[in-house]
């Protein structure tokens, strides 16, 4: 039956996260997808399974709802198709999410509710929504801009350094520009934090910045979670990864580049019932950080979609395009909850860098030498190096963008902070 309903996965952005998608709807159902962003990004250029539409100012209002709107009174039009919506971007799922109502006619989507959209992505709200339903987070304060005075915090922090700082407003964050600027910051004195929060003001960003407690420990003691949440508000998936190294560039610090899957029920269970009871709906993606001084997994943020890295999840054989074309495209019945484990047969590494950086920068220990033993064995993976999608210009810029990544570490890589 479910053979007989005709779709057409349509991914908003064009970066790794849309090739996972794209690569997860081939595998699962052999077909190709169509994405549409504002720029060509280098992960879905010259694929043979995701179709690159770049529409200039695609990723703000009033073009992201007039073309979609457009797009479906003329082209997505046909009543035995649907039309499956999937926004892999933080600025994509916000659009989404305002405008789920004029969608909702003509196309098939998971979006939450915007008053709610708000509460989770912003993360100040964020970690007032953690103390509400009582989920750990860092010792944290809230910096606004009017609490800097003469380039300076207007009243001392309430915690040693080092410290994390982060801005709240990620969206807006990506339009701030200058020296010295990153993701997210680790800062080990007065004077670096002092500087740095007097640039990014004088910038022009200006909403909240998140300072925090700075969790001890590298790269290994990261979790991501990925779930995903029905129509119905079912958790159908759940999938814990162990992230073993992290991006050091500026730009992209915080990302994962090595994630082995995990296992554990008190994070599983304490996510799924947190899910539940704020009535989410769609991809779900949670970052945390195990502290060794209270035995607690503390949550950083949550993006309302997969994530970047998401498609270990798929790699391990949970795939992502599955869940959503079940749920939205062939109504399957709900039956139990899928979690992911490190004990499967089927377990693999993922790998967004080549395997010599993997073995020279992620720091030695058990979780290091299970992932290592894995490789041996050949099971690993990649998002963007697919065999059914090589043609010789697609392998060529994979293989420099993971060429890349050595001189990027070289440069970058902090022995403390890795």
């Amino acid at each position: 039956m479910n053979d007989q309903i005709s779709f057409i996965p349509i991914l908003l952005g064009s970066d790794m996260n849309v090739y996972g998608m794209a690569r997860a709807f081939h595998e699962e159902y052999g077909i190709s997808s169509i994405a549409y962003a504002s720029d060509q990004l280098a992960p879905t250029r010259y694929s043979r399974i995701v179709d690159v539409k770049v529409i200039e100012g695609f990723d703000k209002d009033p073009v992201f709802i007039q073309e979609l709107l457009n797009l479906a009174k003329n082209t997505y039009n046909d009543p035995s198709k649907r039309y499956l919506l999937i926004a892999c971007g933080d600025g994509y799922a916000e659009l989404l999410s305002q405008h789920k109502e004029e969608l909702a006619p003509y196309y098939v989507f998971a979006a939450n509710d915007y008053s709610l959209f708000k509460r989770l992505i912003n993360k100040v709200s964020f970690y007032e929504v953690c103390e509400e339903y009582q989920l750990p987070y860092p010792k944290t304060l809230i910096v606004k801009k009017e609490m800097v005075i003469d380039g300076k915090l207007n009243q001392p922090l309430p915690f040693d350094f080092p410290v994390a700082l982060k801005p709240a407003n990620s969206v807006e964050w990506l339009s701030v520009h200058f020296e010295g600027r990153k993701k997210a910051f680790i800062i080990d004195n007065q004077a670096e934090f002092d500087m740095i929060l007097d640039r990014l003001y004088q910038a022009g960003y200006t909403s909240e910045m998140i300072v925090q407690d700075f969790i001890p420990g590298d790269d290994s003691n990261m979790r991501v979670l990925n779930a995903y949440v029905d129509h119905d508000r079912n958790v159908r998936m759940m999938f814990l990864g162990h992230p073993l190294l992290e991006d050091p560039t500026p730009a992209s610090v915080g990302n994962y580049v090595v994630i082995v899957p995990d296992y554990n029920e008190k994070i599983y269970q304490t996510i799924k019932e947190f899910l539940t009871k704020i009535n989410y709906v769609g991809f779900a993606n949670f970052d945390m950080k195990y502290d060794v001084r209270d035995g607690e997994y503390k949550l950083f943020e949550i993006n309302l979609r997969q994530g970047r890295s998401s498609f270990f999840v798929t790699l391990n054989g949970f795939n992502l395009a599955k869940y959503i074309t079940e749920d939205l495209v062939y109504s399957s019945v709900f039956r139990e909850t899928e979690y992911g484990t490190n004990k499967s047969p089927n377990a693999k590494v993922w790998l967004g860098v080549p395997k010599k950086i993997f073995r020279k920068y992620a720091r030695d220990n058990a979780d290091k030498a299970f992932a290592e033993k894995l490789i041996k064995e050949g099971r690993f993976g990649t998002t963007v190096f697919y065999n059914k999608d090589q043609s010789i210009k697609r392998w060529a810029l994979m293989q420099y963008m993971f060429h890349n990544y050595i001189k990027r570490f070289k440069k970058y890589f902090n022995v403390k902070e890795g």
